[in-house]
């Protein structure tokens, strides 16, 4: 949560910087229809030689020029600030924005008008009308926002609009200070199963390893000045004559690579119940589940390229940067777009000498040759879960067609747990049919019920 100011140069109806031209071109209907019936009265004056109506005319002429004058050199000084809460939301989920406008001359204003940009994606423009505020004062007015689509979203600038006591003129300033608002896709708490050919992990998501300082860590070492006295190897210590002491074990992470396919081709269709969404969605609840599990987890694409991206292999580092991790995994797939690639060969290339314990895909059309692309990474984890989408059963609500069924097939026999999945269908439902589904079966099953 945080506050954005306007710069104390910017900072709301200063001055007037676009001169008189621009202050006249602030005339409201009323004011232009003033000077346009002053300055018609004022011929009409002259031609017929009435002294009264002139006076009638010069005043209604001038009214409206009084109020523009006036306005333009009013000496209003206004801080505005924005709080958004929260800055990153799921779509579907409002965020509250709050303005605070502060009158830090020693006038009160008149009548003030505020504005925020807001793009229409998240609704209609938020319009509030401030009758008066005292010198020194304070107003505060929010809104809300919503957006079921994925992606980030500008907020501001902030617009502020004077205006006359007779409405006669409006002039507009505007702030510099915006903020983000990160909207990402939606996600479902999935059950801890165990998933076939997933490595028993010391605790959730770790798993015992040896602590290897160096070649001679591989047998047991001579005592150190400050070792532990119960890791003394006491058949070592007699066969050389000297105190050896064991190698230390640590517990490490389990890791988890999910592979998103995002090739343009492989996806049909468009919005918030496309294929494509679900497998966006798809993959941001595995990898907030992992990481839930003690998982070092990374997000790959169709393109090779790997999040968080730290080090070469794109997994995060420790436990403590889990939350970190999740936010940067979540904003990167709140921008996620299709790509132009036309194949797998790159997930491929970055799975290559690989040692996850489990990779979950989310696959979208595939001819044979992806198909048999990607059963060839199911040799580079322990565990290999992937769910194929045919986005055309999205697009009119069908059923499972045969050729899923048959790349399904496909995957299963080269050792995938592989799911088929139908429009509608939930994933957390899907989740818990892969724990129950042994590798390398080919057997039907019933697909996940629909939402």
């Amino acid at each position: 949560m945080t506050t954005a100011t306007a710069p104390d140069d910017q900072r709301g109806a200063d001055e007037g910087r676009g001169g008189v031209r621009a202050a006249l071109g602030g005339l409201t209907t009323r004011g232009r229809s003033f000077l346009a019936a002053g300055v018609a009265a004022a011929v009409c004056a002259y031609v017929l030689g009435q002294a009264d109506l002139l006076r009638v005319g010069l005043l209604l002429a001038s009214l409206p020029l009084i109020c523009v004058l006036v306005l333009h050199r009013t000496r209003y000084r206004v801080a505005a600030s924005r709080r958004l809460t929260p800055q990153r939301v799921e779509a579907g989920a409002e965020a509250r924005v709050q303005l605070r406008v502060e009158n830090v001359s020693k006038l009160p204003t008149g009548l003030l008008m505020l504005q925020d940009h807001v793009p229409y994606m998240l609704g209609p423009r938020p319009r509030f009308v401030l009758d008066r505020v005292e010198a020194g004062g304070k107003r505060e007015v929010s809104y809300r926002v919503r957006s079921d689509l994925r992606g980030r979203f500008p907020l501001g600038p902030l617009q502020l609009r004077l205006s006359d006591p007779f409405g006669m003129c409006e002039l507009t300033r505007s702030f510099s200070a915006y903020d983000t608002l990160t909207v990402v896709p939606r996600t479902e708490a999935l059950p801890p199963v165990k998933l076939f050919g997933e490595a028993s992990g010391y605790g959730d998501g770790q798993q015992r390893s040896l602590a290897l300082a160096g070649d001679d860590d591989v047998i047991p070492r001579t005592y150190r000045h400050g070792d532990d006295l119960r890791r003394v190897h006491w058949r070592s210590t007699a066969r050389y004559g000297e105190l050896m002491v064991r190698r230390e074990e640590f517990p490490q992470r389990a890791r988890c690579t999910v592979l998103l396919d995002t090739r343009r081709i492989g996806f049909e269709g468009a919005g918030p119940d496309s294929a494509f969404e679900w497998a966006v969605s798809g993959a941001a609840s595995v990898l907030l589940h992992m990481l839930e599990r003690g998982f070092a987890v990374r997000l790959l694409t169709d393109t090779g390229s790997a999040v968080p991206g730290e080090g070469s292999d794109g997994f995060a580092g420790s436990v403590q940067d889990s939350a970190d991790t999740a936010g940067l995994i979540m904003d990167t797939l709140a921008v996620v777009e299709h790509s132009e690639g036309a194949g797998l060969s790159r997930a491929s290339d970055a799975l290559r000498g690989g040692a996850d314990e489990l990779l979950v895909a989310f696959l979208g059309d595939l001819d044979e040759e992806q198909t048999a692309l990607a059963a060839r990474m199911r040799g580079r984890a322990g565990a290999a879960v992937a769910f194929v989408l045919d986005s055309g059963t999205w697009l009119t609500a069908g059923s499972v067609t045969g050729s899923v069924d048959e790349r399904v097939r496909d995957l299963r026999e080269a050792g995938w747990t592989a799911l088929a999945v139908p429009p509608g269908a939930r994933l957390t439902d899907l989740w818990q049919q892969a724990a129950g589904l042994r590798p390398g079966s080919v057997a039907a099953e019933t697909h996940g019920g629909r939402s």
